[in-house]
């Protein structure tokens, strides 16, 4: 009898390669494989001669020498071992077992968060968190219960029908078997097909469960911009439109389960009615015991109750492959920027740093780099500028390897980073990013995730140097204090602070800092760059800045227009050349005139 479970979504035939895929798993245990299945074997055995010495106590207690009671109790006990043996072996057998498939379940899923770490920018940027995530529960659950329930619910079910059909066939007659097997036969195909019509009403509703579930996670990462614009009934009825698909969807799924449990209890019946008919009409006509009665009816209970979870354990099996499939295509995205092979390690002391004739675009129809060149010296700090849009935080995404250049190169000491692994190129680079993303732990580990082998000390040491100390210190709960999901307790400047002291823990060769106070008022501003001009001190440094006010202390200005580079100097060069940079400075220090007079 199905028991109308919505966490898989059987759309689609039995991919019966998913085995090939989870046969290592269990090869990798192979002795306590076997072990369980001897279990299973044993268990079976003593199901079988369950009915038989219930037979014998019947008989023994409808027979004239019944005031010999030693007998019946012998077998009242022989039955009440029976029947412990067979739950005690199946609950060795589950126990056994389970290591194999928690196993599993632990490496395919660790196997799958590494593989989505090395996919682009581009794929993660694309993705809906929640469906990802119930994607990889269900896909790492399905594992396990294939593992299971195909090997210990399908199969010996079916091994124990052939039994029990064999036993009757010689001990009874064609009569009994036949309606036995013909049973079976009915009670499956019903099965299958019933589900298979209602594989569309499951699928809608683990369709609608994802969208809602997207939904709701959705909206509480965007906590922060739902309070902003007071848009929480706005939420709320987007999701409620989500949960109605979703309610619908259930309801469907309920009356569908409601005829295939109908008509499998009919089948179930019908087959036991017959067989007690039969067996009465044969104890009437003397041919068989009323022992013989009992033993027919407990080999009927006894098949027809994993037979009962067929639709179910058939629709899941079915499902938690489509749902391993569905895990294992996330497997199966390749990253487009790739390693050469055998990539050499970024050597220390990197050198300069050269963009040489560099294009790039997201997309074919814009272009968003167009042949742009500089070189950013050794130890020297270069400033990127311009107005929104005209690429400089792109040129952090190229440098760190995000994306591939579509022509020119980047080099780092002479070498194309091209040609070096990502992990050495992004080792060597620290950043301060535009919008700095924290954990939900707290302020002391959030900084330590600049390396997360630094020892105490020298985390303490780097929150010093970012002058995050005095800030700490007047929290009640210090270092320890929790920063909240993605850092929303903590201000733009506090968040900054962090992240300086997370770059200064990094201790990389090259500094990156990504509009790390665009963000900030004028007084945390200063602060910021006080903070960021010490840390920058002995490193190459790349600045990509909107306020030109707080990169005039560059060695070198790089003036970015849609695109293209129009102006390279320093701050008083550029001034004197009265073209875009001076523009844009004039136009700004006009902003912050008129600012400071309102």
């Amino acid at each position: 009898m199905d028991h109308g479970n919505y966490d898989n979504e059987p759309n689609q035939k039995i991919n019966w390669h998913i085995i090939r895929i989870v046969w290592p798993y269990l090869m990798e245990y192979r002795q306590r494989v076997l072990l369980a299945l001897g279990c299973l074997v044993l268990a079976k055995l003593s199901n079988v001669v369950g009915p038989f010495l219930l037979k014998y106590i019947v008989d023994a207690l409808d027979s004239e020498k019944a005031q010999l009671v030693a007998a019946p109790i012998a077998l009242v006990l022989a039955y009440g071992l029976a029947r412990f043996a067979n739950v005690l072996l199946g609950e060795i057998r589950d126990t056994v077992f389970g290591r194999v498939t928690e196993r599993a379940m632990r490496k395919i899923g660790l196997e799958v968060f590494r593989h989505l770490h090395n996919l682009d920018l581009d794929f993660h940027l694309n993705r809906r968190t929640g469906g990802l995530s119930r994607d990889i529960e269900r896909g790492t659950t399905g594992i396990s219960f294939l593992m299971r329930f195909f090997v210990f619910n399908i199969v010996p079910t079916f091994i124990e029908i052939f039994m029990v059909v064999g036993i009757l066939l010689y001990k009874y007659g064609w009569g009994f078997a036949l309606i036995t097997l013909l049973a079976v036969v009915l009670y499956t195909w019903f099965s299958v097909a019933a589900t298979e019509w209602r594989t569309k009403f499951v699928r809608e509703a683990n369709l609608a469960d994802s969208a809602s579930n997207t939904r709701a996670v959705d909206s509480l990462l965007n906590f922060e911009t739902v309070k902003y614009f007071t848009n929480e009934e706005f939420e709320a009825q987007r999701y409620d439109h989500e949960l109605g698909k979703w309610e619908q969807a259930r309801r469907k799924n309920r009356l569908s389960l409601f005829s295939l449990n109908g008509g499998q209890a009919f089948i179930i019946a019908a087959a036991m009615t017959a067989m007690m008919w039969l067996a009465a009409v044969r104890v009437t006509a003397g041919t068989m015991t009323i022992g013989d009665f009992v033993l027919i009816n407990a080999f009927m209970i006894q098949l027809f109750m994993p037979l009962n979870f067929l639709g179910f354990v058939y629709r899941e099996i079915k499902g938690s492959m489509a749902n391993i499939e569905k895990m294992l295509q996330l497997l199966e995205v390749r990253p487009s920027v790739n390693d050469r092979p055998q990539a050499p390690a970024l050597a220390q002391g990197s050198g300069a740093i050269v963009f040489d004739d560099v294009s790039f675009s997201y997309r074919p129809d814009r272009a968003i780099l167009k042949r742009v060149s500089f070189t950013i010296e050794s130890g020297h700090k270069v400033a990127v500028v311009g107005a929104s849009g005209a690429g400089k935080s792109t040129l952090v995404k190229l440098l760190f390897r995000f994306y591939d250049l579509d022509s020119g190169r980047i080099t780092i000491g002479g070498v194309d980073i091209s040609s070096i692994s990502k992990h050495s190129l992004r080792s060597a680079i620290g950043i301060v990013p535009q919008d700095t993303v924290l954990f939900n732990d707290t302020l002391f580990e959030n900084v330590r995730y600049g390396n997360p082998q630094a020892s105490d000390e020298q985390v303490a040491e780097a929150i010093r140097l970012a002058h995050l100390d005095s800030f700490i210190s007047q929290l009640p709960d210090g270092y320890q204090t929790r920063v909240g999901e993605r850092g929303l307790k903590l201000s733009g400047g506090e968040k900054q602070r962090v992240a300086i002291a997370r770059t200064i823990l990094k201790r990389s060769p090259i500094l990156v800092f990504d509009e790390a106070t665009s963000s900030l008022d004028s007084k945390s501003e200063q602060a910021i760059l006080k903070a960021l001009r010490e840390v920058a001190r002995g490193h190459t440094s790349l600045v990509i800045a909107h306020r030109l006010s707080t990169v005039i202390d560059a060695d070198k200005i790089v003036v970015l227009d849609q695109g293209e580079v129009v102006e390279q100097g320093t701050h008083e060069q550029l001034l004197d050349k009265r073209g875009h940079y001076a523009q844009l400075w004039f136009a700004q220090q006009k902003e912050q005139q008129q600012a400071l007079t309102v």
